[in-house]
């Protein structure tokens, strides 16, 4: 959705332009259509009509600058145009907003531009119509929907970042706090999406735009001490280029030289990481040199060397090993004139391509098809990877975090002992690297050998590194290993361990539990019907009676209540139960029981008990007024709450053996 609208919602689409709609003859529609050259001219017609249709759809809608709200929506495709995306993106990017701002279903959307066009446009949609406990949760299952349409279709992603990007470009009319959180929003998943997908460009953009929105004073000190330096040094700037031209030509080589300024951004960036001022940061200023081919890319390597001496360690080659998101390059810092160090790109043009555009370079440049091909593929692996994660995590927050883990930019490249190459973040450890490799291997790993010596599984692995992971048959994943784990695969399938074994030793220790009430109730549990122990867990909202023992173990049930409610189901069993006249409550009883700090109980005084999600049975004081559940009242808030929920732990726990004198 548009983070600057000022939408009238639930506007039926008809054909009639509105006061804020945008003639057909105006200017920024035709050059969006005169855009469209490379498509046929059938799909031009399509995307001419659902132009059409958003702008009727969208009738009367303004943004908070004023503006007609279709002027979003037509630059948002505009950028899909430059990307030269199908018409079915180019539709899907007219659209996208029409069925969270009007009355327009995904049906309608099927009916006049196909399947295709409304999954897309759905993908994009958020979920409104559900109500969450918090803006975090909302968030976090918006974007679990996104990326798991993203990974059935990676347009939606594409359409998603143009929609971003088009938002922060025009958000000066929006509140300053709603600014700063969609900012925060942008630098924390949605730029590092970009720079995942290769999307250089927009991966600065979004970083630039979101700098600015959330430290605006800082934006502007840096912009100027930028514009300064740019001054200062374009004496210098001149003699490198002119230097390494000259260079070149006599080596032979045909090459494009240009220099590339860092973004205002990772300078500041830089700066607070290092604790560097402004002047510090020496290399603000870059060179590319693009050439023909690979091999023409180490011969200008070679030159560049002995044109300017390279600065050791500080060569990395990402032609022969390529970054995860198909970025490659060779890099290398020089020592300049007056010892000035210079950082330079050296690539070839399909590479210069593809680090500009990423993904979507794929659609742009069809000469190529090959890195466009192996950039799918490699995209289409994360895009699985993020969908075992879906499948492991239920928690939309916690998939969120680990998305993020795995968001990181910075890799690591080390080996297995059969020479596979894989890909880490900075920082991770062997243990993601068991992960890595199988989840069977991550989960009874002991011990793990780095460049053949044994080391303990916390070790940081580092470029180059051998890594071999020593397993044990009976060995389990360790809580402790969540402190140190980088990747989001190792933190989910390590919790999802730890959850599974949690729930079946509280299944195992309430189920025990159960049985020993039972037993002093004087009833077997053999003996109680099949009937009683499904209504039981039917009425208590459980889909069997593993997840009440669960609960028990857990402390959220108490086991006298459930064995009382659940022989109470049965007229010739509820006869033998002994009538107890008090419950003993001599404090905190452990998870299960415990008093209330809020008023307090002491021996001798009436009580009244409730079950508190998470917290087990809380006493209180019988006139307590912070108890849901006071004196007088407990029948009919019994009846109210059992309306509400179908649950009648509050009402059992009213029963006179609970409500008694503490002893």
């Amino acid at each position: 959705m548009d983070a600057g609208t000022a939408s009238a919602r639930g506007k039926s689409p008809g054909h009639k332009p509105g006061p804020y709609s945008l003639p057909h003859d105006d200017p920024a529609f035709r050059v969006f259509i005169d855009s469209l050259s490379y498509l046929k001219p059938d799909e031009i017609a399509l995307v001419r009509a659902a132009y059409i249709f958003a702008e009727a759809a969208h009738s009367g809608q303004k943004r908070y600058s004023g503006e007609p709200y279709i002027t979003h929506p037509l630059a948002v495709a505009g950028a899909l145009a430059e990307w030269r995306m199908d018409a079915q993106a180019v539709m899907a990017a007219l659209l996208h907003d029409v069925m969270e701002d009007t009355a327009v279903s995904k049906a309608d959307i099927a009916k006049k531009f196909g399947k295709q066009v409304a999954e897309l446009v759905d993908g994009l949609s958020k979920l409104d119509k559900i109500e969450f406990q918090s803006h975090l949760e909302a968030q976090a299952e918006n974007f679990r929907k996104m990326l798991m349409a993203m990974a059935r279709d990676l347009r939606v992603v594409l359409i998603k970042l143009a929609d971003r990007l088009h938002n922060l470009q025009t958000m000066s009319a929006v509140r300053a706090d709603k600014r700063r959180r969609i900012a925060t929003e942008t630098l924390e998943i949605y730029a590092p999406i970009a720079n995942r997908l290769g999307l250089n460009k927009v991966f600065r953009e979004l970083q630039d735009l979101s700098f600015e929105l959330i430290h605006p004073l800082r934006a502007r000190v840096i912009a100027r001490a930028l514009k300064a330096a740019r001054g200062n040094r374009r004496e210098l700037l001149s003699r490198i280029v002119e230097n390494v031209n000259g260079k070149m030509i006599s080596s032979g080589i045909a090459a494009q030289v240009f220099g590339r300024e860092k973004s205002l951004y990772s300078i500041y960036r830089k700066m607070a990481e290092k604790r560097l001022s402004f002047s510090q940061v020496l290399d603000i200023y870059g060179f590319r040199v693009v050439v023909c081919n690979i091999p023409t890319c180490y011969l200008a390597l070679g030159g560049l060397h002995s044109l300017y001496k390279p600065v050791p360690g500080k060569f990395k080659d990402y032609i022969a090993i390529p970054k995860v998101n198909g970025y490659q390059s060779l890099h290398t810092t020089l020592i300049g004139p007056y010892g000035t160090p210079v950082e330079v790109q050296i690539r070839t043009e399909e590479m210069h391509h593809v680090a500009q555009e990423g993904v979507a370079s794929h659609w742009i440049y069809k000469d190529s098809e090959q890195s466009g091909a192996d950039l799918q593929v490699k995209t289409h692996k994360w895009l699985q990877s993020l969908l075992e994660l879906q499948s492991g995590t239920h928690d939309s927050a916690e998939f969120l975090e680990h998305v993020k883990i795995d968001l990181f930019p910075d890799e690591v490249y080390v080996f297995t002992p059969k020479g596979q190459i894989m890909e880490l973040p900075r920082g991770a450890t062997a243990v993601d690297f068991a992960y890595m490799v199988h989840t069977d291997i991550g989960n009874r790993c002991v011990a793990a050998r780095i460049n053949h010596e044994l080391m303990p599984l916390r070790t940081e692995l580092k470029n180059g590194d051998q890594v071999e992971i020593v397993t044990a048959a009976h060995a389990n994943p360790n809580p402790t290993w969540l402190s140190y784990v980088r990747t989001g695969r190792a933190r989910s399938k390590i919790r999802h361990f730890l959850k599974a074994v949690q729930h079946e030793e509280s299944a195992q220790l309430g189920e025990n539990l159960l049985n020993q009430e039972l037993q002093h109730l004087g009833i077997a549990a053999a003996d109680v019907p099949p009937a009683s122990w499904e209504e039981l867990a039917r009425d208590a909202g459980n889909r069997s009676m593993k997840e009440i023992y669960t609960d028990i173990g857990l402390g959220k049930r108490i086991a006298a209540v459930v064995a009382r409610r659940l022989l109470a189901r049965d007229t010739g069993l509820i006869e033998e139960l002994p009538q107890l006249s008090t419950v003993v409550i001599r404090g905190t009883e452990g998870m299960a029981i415990q008093l209330a700090p809020c008023c307090q109980p002491i021996p001798g005084d009436p009580i009244i008990g409730s079950i508190r999600k998470g917290q087990g049975l809380v006493i209180h004081a019988h006139d307590c007024r912070a108890c849901p559940d006071g004196d007088g009242h407990c029948r009919s808030r019994f009846e109210h709450r059992k309306r509400q929920h179908g649950r009648e732990d509050a009402w059992a726990l009213h029963h006179p053996a609970v409500r008694a004198a503490s002893k």
